[in-house]
């Protein structure tokens, strides 16, 4: 099952019911709900405190800067107008994942639009199994580590 991020813009009107339908209604069949995230402006809403309790998750929250930072596939001017950047959801969703890959794209149901992007799986512990070292590589008695 993957483990996904939904990124979530909503206004000022958007219910917590309405928060957590959104949720519910586009998280792919068997993905597993990690967490939220939005735009660091949105982040303390009641309505979306109250849908992460719901939820049971918790709520990443990045600035209209760092969301400008992320390439997305459906930009808009009026959001970016609005709030400094042209995307809350889908770069919010791609941030929280640890830059995974955008698997649902943004989709609006009134007050909230809502997005999905899969969680990076944790680097492997160790070095990987294709990880070669030179063969000039050689530590003796008499080299200093530091």
């Amino acid at each position: 099952m993957a483990e996904v991020y939904v990124g979530l813009g909503f206004t000022t009107s958007a219910t917590s019911t309405e928060i957590v339908d959104a949720v519910r209604g586009i998280l792919p069949q068997g993905a597993t709900l990690v967490g939220l995230a939005t735009a660091a402006v949105k982040a303390s809403a009641p309505a979306l405190i109250d849908a992460a309790q719901i939820l049971s998750v918790d709520v990443a929250a990045f600035t209209s800067e760092e969301l400008a930072a992320v390439h997305v596939p459906s930009p808009s001017t009026r959001v970016e107008q609005a709030v400094g950047t042209a995307s809350v959801a889908e770069a919010a969703a791609i941030l929280a994942a640890g830059h995974g890959q955008l698997t649902v794209g943004k989709t609006s149901t009134g007050a909230v639009t809502v997005a999905v992007a899969s969680k990076v799986p944790p680097a492997s512990a160790g070095f990987p199994a294709s990880t070669a070292f030179p063969a000039s590589t050689k530590i003796d008695d008499e080299m200093e580590c530091e």
